[in-house]
């Protein structure tokens, strides 16, 4: 069987050279490119043995992926603040480096993740408080710390205190990250924010 692979991603040379690098790894399979996921959903979209998409892609359209999870690997740009849970191919690594990455991931079932950062089990995945999560939900849509206190009417020292244990239990600094692990988690659709 022929596998078909395809390619979600906005940026054409980046498409372009995933494409190439990839018709030279695997020369047997078919590999369609898309740029945007309407375009792979007017296709059919679940013939593919795997899907190389965009984080920007893939979260706009989480839970499609999250549905293909054993199937789907991001390409990011670098970033490891980024707690996917699914496998993350650095698209900024030198040619060989990349080629690399994509050879280990395949000869473990790309169950790697190319990121520092370790997924939550549900077993050890961090507590918040409700009033944790209405911070993180806050902060995420960009309120900044004088807004969410008049918001939830509650002191100023009070959500920095709550920044900093949700910072401090999740081990995720930036705003973006916990905006990915808002997303990723629920607490938060992507087009809210």
């Amino acid at each position: 069987m022929i596998p078909e692979i395809a390619i979600i991603e906005r940026n054409t040379l980046t498409a372009l050279g995933l494409q190439t690098i990839l018709e030279e790894l695997i020369p047997q399979a078919t590999i369609r490119v898309f740029h945007s996921y309407e375009e792979l959903i007017d296709d059919t979209p679940d013939m593919y043995a795997h899907y190389f998409v965009s984080i920007s892609i893939y979260f706009e359209h989480t839970a499609f992926f999250l549905e293909r999870k054993p199937k789907s690997i991001v390409l990011s740009n670098g970033d490891p603040q980024i707690p996917l849970g699914v496998p993350v191919l650095n698209s900024l690594l030198p040619q060989e480096k990349l080629i690399k990455a994509f050879m280990d991931m395949r000869t473990k079932g790309h169950e790697m993740t190319h990121h520092p950062v370790k997924a939550h089990s549900k077993e050890n995945m961090p507590v918040l408080s409700a009033r944790e999560i209405e911070v993180l939900i806050l902060v995420t849509k960009g309120y900044i710390n004088k807004e969410i206190a008049e918001k939830l009417n509650i002191s100023l020292t009070t959500v920095i205190s709550h920044r900093k244990n949700i910072t401090e239990k999740l081990g995720i600094k930036s705003v973006s990250g916990l905006a990915i692990y808002a997303v990723m988690n629920g607490y938060i659709d992507a087009d809210s924010i």
